[in-house]
């Protein structure tokens, strides 16, 4: 995740996939899921749709994805074409990514099993060992985050030992395979919005979080996510993912306020019921802090209402922005005041519209 954080705005990086600019080349890489393959924002090839799209920081990511160097625009060679060995080397790997290569095997093709590490490394920075691990590895990881059971991923996956297959594994996941196989793992996704990112996860019960990146409550709220469903987070595609991307972008461009898909948070029965009445207020609708004590009978819990309000991981869908004080005035917001003004000032402007 902190790779991401160093990207341009995903909205930024497709428009500049869409025009081929070369000026952000080396700033990024895309990652297409249609095709598996991963290229330069300048590649020639007919560009994919917005949601079938990744952003990388780097080659090594986009290999860990699970993608695989585009043979067009040649993703991972510094400029020049590469040296016929490194060509082959690549094409005997991509008859078997999940596969090995050893030394033995090289020799047996004739090639000298140093003389290939050595042009490797010259070339991409990296061994060629290393580039075909990456690939296994982003092919196990694809696998299971599609829904692929943890164990077949490892013995699919050309690694020698289970050890080495577990550290890769805890690497990127957070958890041991044995850990992860014992229980459904929670999958995120960085959003980009007018607004900032926002982080989303999700799993088969539903959207369980979708928050700002910058607020500072995020990491407390995904420590909770774990240890209340003890499970883990890892980076992933999910059909919540999906439906809360597409929904959100209709959100942000006017099209539509209400979402329709699964919500799963997780909060004590006080928490629940909370966050339920803030879900029965309109869109470009205001209610004030006693409206809602009320409508949970207990007209003197304000303030109880105002730290339940606080404590809501899933923004702008469980709509917390659109409590205000009794007077009309905005009051405290977790994504920042800036951000509350906006959203009601959005709502009403979609309201007027749709009036008219």
């Amino acid at each position: 995740m902190k790779a991401m954080e160093l990207l341009p705005p995903s909205d930024t990086m497709y428009q500049a996939l869409v025009n081929r600019d070369s000026s952000f080349e080396g700033i990024f890489f895309v990652g297409v899921r249609t095709t598996g393959i991963f290229c330069r924002p300048t590649c020639s090839a007919k560009k994919p749709a917005r949601i079938n799209v990744d952003f990388f920081a780097t080659p090594s990511e986009a290999l860990h994805g699970g993608y695989r160097p585009c043979l067009r625009c040649r993703p991972m060679d510094p400029g020049e074409r590469p040296p016929k060995l490194i060509e082959r080397l690549r094409a005997e790997v991509e008859r078997a990514p999940d596969g090995r290569l050893t030394d033995k095997e090289l020799a047996a093709m004739a090639i000298d099993p140093s003389t290939a590490r050595r042009q490797f490394k010259r070339h991409y920075g990296m061994t060629f060992q290393a580039y075909h691990r990456a690939r296994r590895m982003g092919l196990a990881l694809r696998e299971v985050r599609r829904g692929g059971r943890v164990d077949e991923a490892q013995n699919g996956s050309g690694f020698e030992s289970a050890s080495g297959f577990r550290e890769a594994f805890t690497r990127i996941f957070g958890d041991p395979p044995t850990a992860a196989k014992s229980r459904a793992c929670m999958f995120a996704e960085r959003l980009d919005t007018p607004l900032g990112a926002m982080l989303a996860v999700a799993d088969d019960q539903g959207l369980r979080l979708l928050e700002f990146s910058d607020r500072r409550a995020l990491e407390r709220e995904l420590t909770i996510l774990r240890q209340r469903l003890k499970t883990n987070v890892v980076p992933g595609e999910h059909r919540y993912l999906e439906a809360i991307r597409i929904q959100l972008g209709h959100y942000f461009s006017g099209d539509e306020l209400e979402f329709d898909l699964p919500l799963a948070p997780i909060g004590s029965d006080f928490q629940l019921r909370t966050w339920e009445i803030l879900r029965s207020i309109p869109v470009a609708e205001t209610r004030s802090y006693s409206w809602m004590a009320e409508r949970l009978g207990i007209p003197n819990a304000r303030r109880a209402v105002g730290r339940a309000n606080g404590t809501n991981m899933l923004s702008i869908i469980i709509p917390c922005h659109r409590v205000i004080r009794a007077d009309g005035t905005l009051c405290g917001y977790g994504g920042g005041l800036w951000r509350k003004k906006w959203l009601l000032d959005h709502e009403k402007k979609w309201k007027k519209r749709r009036s008219d």
